[in-house]
């Protein structure tokens, strides 16, 4: 659901569509346990975030909740202006330093 102010989801949950394996194994990706709503640019933030970890084949980060939690961390919050494509890899490479190495930081 995007709205005037940018919000993807309410407190009732969102989710992103997104393919999980190859070949073609389509699944929504659900969030629901947040109390505040998300903005457009914290989804495309995750997005460039997931994509940058398949790209680099680390993918195994996510099975980190810690390493994660400080990743997500970093990409929430910010301006919500000038969103383009360098800014959101630049982002995403900030959140992967700032989270460290899995099992600590």
């Amino acid at each position: 659901m995007y709205t005037l102010r940018g919000r993807v989801a309410g407190s009732s949950g969102g989710w992103m569509h997104m393919t999980l394996r190859h070949p073609y194994e389509d699944h929504p990706l659900r969030f629901d346990q947040h109390t505040r709503p998300y903005r457009a640019v914290d989804a495309l933030r995750l997005e460039s975030l997931l994509r940058q970890l398949v790209d680099e084949g680390k993918l195994h980060l996510l099975g980190d909740p810690e390493w994660v939690g400080r990743a997500v961390a970093h990409l929430t919050g910010g301006k919500n202006s000038w969103i383009t494509n360098r800014a959101l890899q630049r982002v995403a490479t900030e959140a992967m330093a700032t989270a460290g190495h899995p099992g600590g930081p």
